[in-house]
């Protein structure tokens, strides 16, 4: 309404967007110039649940950078603004000129690619777009290389990557998995979770008594992989299974993205699978978890059913990806028959509490790619105590497979190769909100990767980049979106 009546006054908007997060001599150029393009400058502050794909972003809470950008004399008005999807809070205010850094643009164009110009035009409509030059020392430059985001070992192995690989190769590898097309076989898996609050011990009996607060429900499993792989291909295909009664079908079709095709099967005698997790509110840990499931195998019926299935589309695909929790949709007969395609194949058998550690990825005996975390290479290879590039060495010599990656946790990942070739990868996480899902999202991306035959310090730095984003977000309550991770390689690589 504010910005309407300046504009009957004659007034000349001018916008400015972004996390504000320091105030250096570039930002006080580029809030000058921007100033200088109109009567009145308004500047959007990003909030800090928007600022989640910059490692050790924002370095300052969002009530303190609005005080900072307040008590600039160039700025007008500010606005504190939600950012998710990116540069909408242009829409309301529609300003005359929008101000933005020329090093921001073109990374805007690498990141966003052919969405730029529609963005352009969706967005800004008739606002005329200014570029300034105060942000040649941008905000994160100054962050990276003065504050210790990461430790020496991971600001090493970031610098002699970075001589390797320029942030253009990377978006050129990320955009050539556009057009590869994924058929995705595996459990899915529907995630509640309840938050409560603790009412201490009950008087009467040995409980410890909770009071429920809130809960959410996310798309898990083979659901969660689906997205993130959408996020990055145009064309995949989900293989899942599904409980006859209670079936959630709605609910799950709501929650994929539109770009992922579906093949229910159902199961007669079980629900589709709901892993309900009650976690306390204010520590924010998991206190006890109930599965909602039947994990006895399919009947040989269905097992058949599906086959054929599968069979009768696997030829339109370039890559097989088999997401197997245990829950008894991805039998052994299944595997025998699946292996035997002549088309990629890449694997993960979690081994869990839901699966009471049968779930061992021994189980394939041949597959081209495999991802697992360390404790289920541990139990595959029975080695609790060795180093685990002897693990990596063993599982990749008990299987059929060209190549094997193993994440370590805060200690990043380790791949290996038929050829011999190790790669190192350490954790690019900055912040843990919660590590379920980090696995599936790694597993996601480092698959394409290698389907696409990249070198394997790619496919472990991708792999990487994808978990610590999937990290900063509250189980499966959305996939990582491809300008996400550009964005975030673009930050570290700066």
């Amino acid at each position: 309404m504010k910005v309407a009546s300046l504009k009957k006054e004659g007034k000349t908007v001018v916008q400015s967007h972004g996390i504000f997060d320091l105030i250096h001599p570039g930002v006080i150029t580029h809030l000058n110039e921007a100033k200088e393009q109109g009567d009145v400058l308004i500047v959007t502050l990003i909030n800090d649940k928007s600022v989640q794909n910059m490692p050790g972003r924002p370095v300052f809470p969002d009530k303190l950078r609005l005080e900072n950008v307040v008590s600039l004399t160039q700025v007008d008005y500010v606005c504190l603004v939600d950012d998710s999807p990116s540069f909408h809070c242009v829409v309301p205010i529609s300003p005359d000129v929008f101000a933005k850094g020329e090093d921001y643009l073109e990374r805007d164009k690498q990141i966003h690619g052919e969405r730029t110009n529609s963005m352009e035009n969706s967005i800004f409509g008739k606002s005329r777009i200014y570029e300034t030059k105060g942000f040649s020392f941008n905000s994160t430059q100054i962050i990276n290389s003065l504050l210790d985001i990461y430790p020496e070992k991971t600001k090493s192995y970031i610098k002699e990557f970075s001589k390797k690989y320029s942030f253009n190769d990377i978006v050129d590898k990320m955009n050539s998995l556009k057009d590869m097309k994924v058929l995705l076989i595996g459990d899915g898996i529907i995630d509640e979770y309840y938050y409560c609050e603790s009412m201490e011990k009950s008087p009467k009996a040995q409980l410890i008594v909770n009071k429920y607060v809130s809960h959410e429900v996310f798309a898990g499993g083979a659901f969660a992989i689906a997205n993130h792989v959408a996020g990055i291909c145009d064309n995949v295909q989900l293989v899942t299974l599904l409980g006859r009664e209670d079936s959630r079908e709605d609910f799950i079709l709501e929650n994929l993205k539109p770009n992922v095709g579906t093949k229910f099967f159902y199961r007669d005698d079980g629900p589709s699978i709901v892993k309900r997790r009650y976690i306390s509110q204010h520590h924010k840990q998991k206190i006890f978890e109930i599965n909602h499931i039947n994990d006895n195998d399919i009947s040989e019926k269905l097992e058949s059913e599906v086959f054929d299935y599968i069979k009768s589309v696997v030829h339109e695909y370039d890559l097989i990806l088999v997401s197997d929790f245990g829950h008894g949709f991805i039998t052994d007969n299944l595997i025998g028959e699946i292996e035997e395609f002549p088309i990629k194949m890449a694997v993960n058998a979690q081994t869990n509490g839901a699966n009471a550690g049968y779930n061992l990825i021994t189980k394939y005996k041949n597959t081209n790619f495999i991802c697992l975390d360390a404790p289920e290479a541990r139990l595959a290879t029975q080695e609790k105590h060795a180093e685990i590039e002897y693990v990596a060495s063993k599982l990749l010599n008990e299987i059929n497979m060209d190549c094997l990656i193993i994440t370590v946790g805060a200690g990043g990942s380790i791949c290996i190769n038929r050829e011999g070739e190790i790669n190192l990868t350490p954790a690019l996480a900055t912040k843990v909100v919660d590590v379920i899902g980090a696995g599936d999202a790694f597993f996601s991306l480092s698959s394409l990767c290698f389907a696409l035959e990249m070198p394997i310090d790619l496919v472990s730095f991708f792999g990487n980049a994808i978990g610590a984003l999937s990290v900063r977000i509250v189980g499966n309550k959305r996939p990582v979106e491809g300008h996400e991770i550009k964005e975030f390689i673009h930050t570290i690589l700066s």
